[in-house]
């Protein structure tokens, strides 16, 4: 699955879990890390694992490898790595305070429309 398939999976799955705030920027060009960034935010750390299990439940329904999920106990920022798409998956408090998509700044943001199509 290329990754602009694999990051429309990973977002319906946010979306799923009502995840609020869901950014997706384009890393191609700014980083070898990854494809793309997915950020979006729980407003509880029950919510957030909620989230992280629903996207990685339909990542291996769809035959993706999660290649690591980190952060799941304190479920303050959980990310999950899947391989061409990275999850940061915040607790609204987290996500303010790291503000990725600042630090990212030279990546371009993707519409979600724009990946569905």
């Amino acid at each position: 699955m290329e990754s602009r398939e694999l990051v429309t999976v990973a977002a319906k799955a946010c979306d799923e879990k009502r995840a609020h705030d869901i950014i997706v920027l384009d890393m191609a060009d700014v980083s070898l890390v990854a494809d793309y960034f997915l950020i979006c935010e729980g407003s509880n750390e029950r919510q957030v694992q909620a989230i992280a299990r629903e996207v990685k439940a339909q990542a291996e329904e769809n035959g993706i490898e999660v290649k690591r999920m980190e952060g799941f106990d304190k479920a303050r920022w959980i990310l999950v790595d899947l391989n061409g798409v990275v999850c940061h998956i915040f607790h609204k408090d987290e996500r303010h305070y790291y503000n990725l998509e600042r630090l990212w700044g030279d990546a371009s943001t993707v519409s979600l429309e724009g990946i569905e199509g």
